[in-house]
């Protein structure tokens, strides 16, 4: 056979190849595998997504770390003022708020806090969560958390934009069930 030639064989495997390869990059697509790729200044991050509001009310609670480039995006469907607090966080957390556009809103490291006592009600834990809440301190629709100290590491400010596939998050909030 000549160079540079493909029998039928060799053509099909590359087909099939090309095929799997492309099946492969749609596995990615964050409405499959619960994650949405995202830079922010400069890095790559592969955030959880927390669209239903089971997911958003656990978040990352009970988690002994993040990654690096790891996190949670939070996805909602419309634009308000929204507060975080750490229910059963072992670590602190970097949060951003954005707006509908990707612009940061706000920005925090939120502490861990002591977990339940023996003494206390589910209901006066909370409680005692949202006393120390986190609040956006204006309308947002997206909220990123990272590990403890990232927003600092890539001087992340109020203002600032992250840029955003805003068409893929108001699909996948489109997908949520908000019961």
């Amino acid at each position: 056979m000549a160079e540079g030639k493909m029998n039928p064989f060799q053509l099909a495997l590359r087909v099939l190849a090309v095929a799997l390869l492309a099946l492969l990059a749609a596995g990615c697509d964050k409405d499959t595998t619960g994650t949405y790729t995202v830079r922010i200044a400069g890095e790559w991050f592969t955030l959880e997504t927390a669209i239903d509001k089971e997911k958003q009310a656990r978040g990352l609670g009970g988690r002994e770390s993040i990654a690096d480039d790891g996190g949670m995006i939070f996805i909602f469907d419309r634009d308000e003022e929204r507060n975080f607090w750490m229910l059963d966080c072992l670590v602190d957390i970097d949060i951003l708020y954005l707006d509908w556009q990707g612009f940061i809103v706000s920005a925090y490291t939120m502490k861990a806090q002591p977990p339940r006592r023996t003494t206390e009600t589910q209901d006066d834990y909370e409680r005692r969560l949202r006393d120390d809440s986190y609040p956006s301190r204006g309308r947002c629709r997206y909220v990123i958390e990272l590990r403890a100290g990232r927003i600092g590491e890539l001087g992340l400010r109020k203002g600032q934009k992250i840029d955003l596939d805003l068409d893929r998050l108001k699909a996948l909030a489109g997908t949520a069930d908000r019961r």
